[in-house]
């Protein structure tokens, strides 16, 4: 028997999202979804007449890793909303979801993704500043005293400053964690509406200048927008310590990588922590798979097995609240006037 509510879900190829452990993504997300009487369909981005066809009764929209533009909003008249399970909502035209009344919403859920983000900076914070990925590849070949010998200079962490370039939730988890290693905290964000947050948490609120300059490690986590592509550009790195690292788990294209890289060869920083790149999949011709004080990952950061597995949780309980008439808990456009009315609150 179908359901009274229609979730359709976008992706690059039907059922090839996240098929890592268990079930894939989208039968995990399919049972969460029944949970509040939708049901799941899912269609590849490869077929526009398909698109068009499952949207045109759409209650929902499910972004599963391609870009949401207008076309696809203008297929769904029903549509209350484009739902992304991800923190990052940058593959979603929102402004053009508000033009048409149409919620975003997005996942920074604390269980499956703050912690998780935030971990993962801190490990790459740890494995630049103690140079993990040289003394590794030194030691694991056996040249232990050319290993001795790179190890210097490297600096103590404790007593150094981080500073946090977007201090959200994951910013400030950041925050919190950093501390725990005697770093001090400054950061920058001129979104941040509840300045009391970021004091709370040890931050040090400052200009973006003031930031770059007075940091020994500069941790993205910044939203990837209009303002914030290539924020950390030419003039950036020149703002930097030569003794400095740069960590990004947030978004590639906030970075201008080809600044980045000519940071990196001219020695105006240290070396940099990578998760996420402009181009992904990394091109395997990139300058930086070439050297060493450079530590790249594959977009990972938000994963665990168990932060995967409870991801559908939060955005079906999204979806509930929106269908069952309530504002959503994460919504990216806030001032949207939404296609139903929508009652504030719990």
């Amino acid at each position: 028997m179908s359901k009274k509510y229609k979730v359709v879900k976008v992706s690059k190829e039907v059922g090839s999202n996240s098929r890592a452990i268990g079930p894939s993504m989208t039968s995990r997300e399919a049972d969460e979804f029944a949970k509040f009487d939708a049901d799941l369909v899912e269609v590849a981005d490869t077929n526009k007449n398909e698109v068009i066809a499952a949207l045109k009764d759409a209650d929902i929209i499910l972004f599963g890793g391609v870009p949401i533009p207008a076309w696809m909003m203008d297929a769904a008249p029903k549509c209350l909303a484009i739902m992304a399970q991800t923190v990052g909502y940058d593959p979603i035209d929102v402004k053009a979801a508000t033009e048409r009344n149409i919620l975003v919403v997005n996942n920074p859920s604390f269980e499956w993704c703050v912690e998780e983000v935030s971990n993962h900076a801190m490990t790459l914070l740890l494995a630049c500043a103690k140079k993990v990925k040289i003394l590794d590849r030194l030691v694991s070949q056996g040249r232990w005293a050319e290993a001795k010998k790179a190890q210097g200079p490297m600096g103590s962490i404790y007593g150094q400053t981080l500073g946090i370039i977007g201090c959200g939730a994951i910013g400030r988890m950041v925050a919190r964690k950093a501390r725990c290693f005697g770093l001090n905290v400054i950061g920058y964000d001129p979104y941040i509406s509840e300045r009391y947050l970021a004091k709370e948490n040890g931050i040090n609120l400052m200009r973006l200048g003031l930031t770059l300059k007075g940091a020994d490690y500069v941790s993205v986590h910044a939203d990837l927008n209009e303002k914030s592509f290539h924020m950390i550009d030419e003039g950036a790195f020149q703002h930097m310590k030569p003794t400095a690292y740069l960590i990004n788990t947030a978004r590639g294209k906030i970075v201008d990588e080809v600044a980045l890289v000519k940071a990196l060869e001219e020695k105006r920083i240290a070396g940099a922590g990578l998760d996420v790149f402009e181009t992904e999949p990394l091109p395997k011709d990139s300058p930086l798979t070439k050297m060493d004080n450079v530590i790249m990952l594959s977009h990972s950061a938000s994963y665990s097995d168990y932060a995967f597995s409870i991801a559908p949780i939060s955005i079906a309980q999204e979806a509930g609240r929106i269908l069952s008439g309530k504002w959503p808990n994460n919504p990216v456009n806030k001032t949207v006037k939404p296609r139903v009315e929508l009652v504030k609150g719990n």
